[in-house]
């Protein structure tokens, strides 16, 4: 997709015309056709068009730091889950271009989740997880099917350290590479370290006049390639300037170094405001059904920050000095998928009637939630009943969900009792959120991560609630008769500044339901639709 000019809302508008990356898959359309994304599930937006090409994103939505795993003719892949739990969803593909969540491996707060590492070793496999809790901090999980179930986690005690990468060397030492250039051994069981951690590599470093957040070298990845070992490494800081976050390369013969910069870093940068994508970086190596590589990073959709950072998929060729480069440009095209492999059925609905049991962890996730928060939801006659906690978003641990499109409504009959309080919210944290709610006699706006009263509520204790975020602009609709007609709610918002360069965190802006105040709340049929 071609970005020519912007609408009023920052969006990105589209040209005429596209291009396939050369030598990749099938040709591209004819001219004057502006490709488009795919839709899925809820009319969500897939990058498979269908026609042996893709259009990034590859996952959309909040899904920042992928960590991918080959294993035989399967892909896995997680990503980080931060204050969501359950964490650490486990995203199953047979062609790297369709992918299809299973089971959450984490399911006990421990802490904010940041960039971990998925791996399999003799069999067996692992999470290394790093935290932001008190203290910091690094813990592993194992288990032995994808599916788990996965351990208890284990704190392998590394404060200070963060986006730990698991290696194995020429000689079948186990390591755990760390931001910075520092690395640490691990047991022969992966399970414990040992010794202490040591520097080992000096990252190339930009030119000074470059717009970056901050060197912040991090997310070190290390692949083994023919006769080299090669580490790919984010510097420039995942937020801030939409030109800082990159991706550099460094190889060694051995797993113990010496490293050497390559010589064309960095291997992916947003150089213009006018990309489809900023922020590009955190990059993983995989090979492809047919044999051939891909690069798998994440970035920021210009214009929609409050997404988060997507998962994104881009082509690389190894060169005859042994060294990759990305063919993907700036991904704003579509590019030939990869071929071999068959597909599996891309993302999930988001729409839910609550017949089957709640999907905490594959769809749902509670944020922030104590340790008893699984035993507030349940499912009982076709509705999701959810005790009280809290007396507002703030402390409630609302239920949220995460949606990938630039513009989406969703909707549900809500039922509440004497004393409660409950809505839909757009939820980025605790400090940083709007929606709104009720209780039987008035309604409730929430904006700034605020509260406010508003007018008195004619519809009791039940009532269905519509939710439209349509670029940012947010509206609201009531109906007292399950949606056979409705009411537009008196108060509009905008919401383009709840993002991480506002208030931090890594998050994104999630649509989501809460229940506060007293006794519990009932949702029926919550349905959602892309727009």
């Amino acid at each position: 997709m071609r970005l020519t000019r912007r609408d009023a809302f920052g969006a990105a508008l589209v040209g005429a015309g596209a291009a396939l990356v050369p030598g990749r898959g099938a040709a591209a359309p004819a001219a004057g056709k502006a490709p488009d994304w795919k839709r899925g599930f809820d009319q969500q937006r897939i990058c498979d068009l269908g026609d042996g090409r893709f259009l990034n994103p590859l996952v959309s939505g909040d899904h920042p730091d992928p960590a991918i795993l080959k294993d035989g003719a399967d892909y896995y892949m997680t990503f980080s889950s931060f204050d969501s739990y359950p964490g650490l969803t486990i995203w199953h593909s047979r062609d790297l271009v369709n992918w299809q969540p299973r089971q959450a491996a984490l399911r006990r707060n421990i802490g904010s989740v940041w960039a971990v590492s998925l791996e399999k070793h003799q069999g067996r496999y692992f999470l290394y997880i790093p935290v932001k809790a008190q203290p910091n901090s690094i813990f592993v999980i194992w288990a032995d099917h994808i599916d788990g179930p996965w351990s208890d986690p284990i704190d392998l005690k590394l404060p200070n350290h963060i986006d730990p990468c698991h290696a194995v060397g020429e000689d079948g030492s186990r390591w755990l590479f760390l931001s910075g250039g520092d690395r640490i051994r691990l047991s022969e069981d992966g399970l414990s370290t040992v010794g202490q951690v040591e520097h080992v590599y000096d990252p190339w470093r930009y030119p000074d006049d470059w717009d970056v957040e901050g060197f912040s070298p991090e997310g070190p990845k290390i692949h083994r390639h023919g006769k080299w070992f090669y580490m790919i490494t984010a510097v420039g800081g995942t937020a801030g300037p939409p030109t800082g976050h990159m991706v550099i390369a460094a190889r060694a013969r051995s797993i113990h170094g010496p490293w050497e910069n390559c010589p064309q870093n960095p291997l992916v940068r947003t150089t213009s405001l006018d990309e489809k994508w900023w922020s590009r970086g955190h990059a993983s190596l995989v090979e492809a059904p047919d044999g051939s590589w891909w690069s798998v990073y994440h970035g920021f959709e210009n214009g929609y920050w409050t997404l988060g950072r997507q998962a994104l998929l881009d082509p690389i060729e190894w060169t005859a000095d042994g060294w990759f480069r990305m063919q993907g440009g700036d991904l704003s095209q579509p590019i030939g998928k990869p071929k071999g492999g068959t597909a599996v059925p891309h993302g999930q609905p988001l729409s839910d009637d609550f017949s089957r049991p709640l999907q905490l962890g594959g769809k749902w996730n509670f944020f922030k939630p104590a340790p008893d928060e699984a035993a507030r939801a349940r499912i009982e006659d076709g509705a999701l009943v959810l005790k009280a906690r809290g007396k507002a978003p703030v402390d409630s641990s609302p239920l949220l969900l995460i949606a990938g499109d630039t513009a989406y409504q969703f909707e549900c009959t809500i039922e509440i009792a004497p004393g409660g309080v409950a809505g839909l919210v757009l939820f980025y944290d605790e400090k940083l959120y709007c929606g709104l709610g009720f209780d039987e006699k008035r309604f409730v706006t929430h904006q700034y991560g605020m509260e406010r009263g508003r007018p008195a509520n004619p519809h009791g204790r039940r009532v269905r609630m519509r939710v439209t975020n349509q670029r940012h602009i947010v509206s609201y609709h009531l109906s007292g008769d399950d949606g056979r007609s409705w009411q537009r709610f008196d108060r509009g918002m905008e919401v383009s500044g709840y993002h991480h360069n506002v208030r931090g965190g890594f998050l994104m802006l999630r649509p989501g339901l809460y229940s506060a105040g007293e006794g519990e709340a009932r949702f029926r049929d919550f349905r959602f639709r892309a727009l």
